[in-house]
């Protein structure tokens, strides 16, 4: 019944009815009109761990907009009485003949080719392994767990040297190469491979002649969307972020990513007859990581949508 107005217990005993209780009403408020509950406390923590974590982008804007007098001689965490951030813009595209739009192209080749490549080849993996039965799976899931836990600044000095012996170093490839391995993109979606793709569904395919690469690449690629564009997202802030490699295999400003020039520029306030531009440093981190912000805005409805499709999938 929608609405209980009485609930009646009777007590029967062995010889008959001793008697009758009657309660009083008991009456159930609609799910729709209850308040959820609300911690102060859970809600202060909540706020701070949002303030941590929008203090760096809220300095970057602030200090952005300063000449580098002003970085020096005004409260850090407040605007300056003069606006610079159009003289600051014009400077990072300008300074050094424009090597910062080189950067800049450089970055988005390294990322595009390097997440795109390793959520592919982690697709394909992860489909193998996880709808195919061969003699050492069990060993192959043991090597990727154990790849997981390796640090990649652990391998970077031995990357190097490999490379060093096959002449890739100070060449773009002696970056791609290594972002197109990710053990932990390889082990996301092969357990979600596991879970979305029917083994029914691609044995019906397979009765209807299609090859296991179509198969694959038409119902495979297209049930592990969200778990692909989560690895994707992964690779991508994992490239455009990548610092340690690159510093070690490129010698060429020409092919340095964002991260590396703009510690360039950084560290020329330290030698003897470098500019001190601080300020272009700064206003470059911010131009750096507006691409990151926009990617995630574009792609976060895809992404919360498909996994909340497959969450409810029956």
């Amino acid at each position: 019944m929608a609405t209980m107005t009485e609930t009646t217990v009777t007590l029967a005993a062995q010889g008959g009815a001793r008697g009758r209780k009657t309660y009083k009403p008991v009456r159930f408020a609609p799910a729709a009109s209850r308040t959820p509950r609300r911690s102060l406390l859970l809600t202060a923590a909540m706020t701070l761990l949002l303030l941590y974590s929008l203090f760096p982008l809220f300095w970057l804007v602030v200090n952005s907009t300063k000449s580098v007098d002003d970085l020096f001689t005004t409260f850090g965490l407040w605007f300056a009485d003069t606006n610079s951030f159009a003289d600051n813009v014009r400077g990072v595209f300008t300074y050094d003949d424009g090597v910062f739009l080189t950067w800049f192209r450089n970055t988005v080749m390294y990322t595009l080719i390097g997440a795109g490549g390793s959520t592919l080849f982690a697709a394909m993996a992860g489909y193998g392994l996880a709808k195919f039965q061969f003699p050492g799976r069990r060993a192959v899931f043991a090597i990727v767990l154990a790849a997981i836990a390796v640090p990649g600044s652990a391998l970077a000095v031995p990357t190097f040297l490999l490379f060093s012996q096959m002449g890739l170093t100070n060449t773009p490839w002696a970056i791609i190469i290594p972002s197109l391995v990710t053990p932990f993109g390889l082990y996301l979606l092969w357990v979600y491979a596991a879970d979305s793709i029917p083994t029914e569904l691609l044995e019906a395919a397979r009765v209807d002649g299609a090859g296991e690469f179509r198969t694959f690449f038409t119902i495979g690629l297209r049930l592990m969307a969200p778990g692909l564009l989560a690895v994707f997202l992964l690779e991508i802030v994992g490239s455009w972020n990548n610092y340690f490699l690159p510093l070690i295999m490129l010698n060429d400003p020409q092919w340095y990513p964002l991260t590396v020039g703009l510690n360039q520029w950084n560290a020329q306030a330290s030698t003897a007859d470098g500019d001190v531009i601080f300020n272009l440093v700064i206003t470059g981190s911010l131009l750096a990581i507006i691409p990151i912000i926009i990617v995630f805005l574009a792609l976060q409805r895809f992404w919360q949508s498909g996994l909340a499709a497959g969450s409810v999938k029956g």
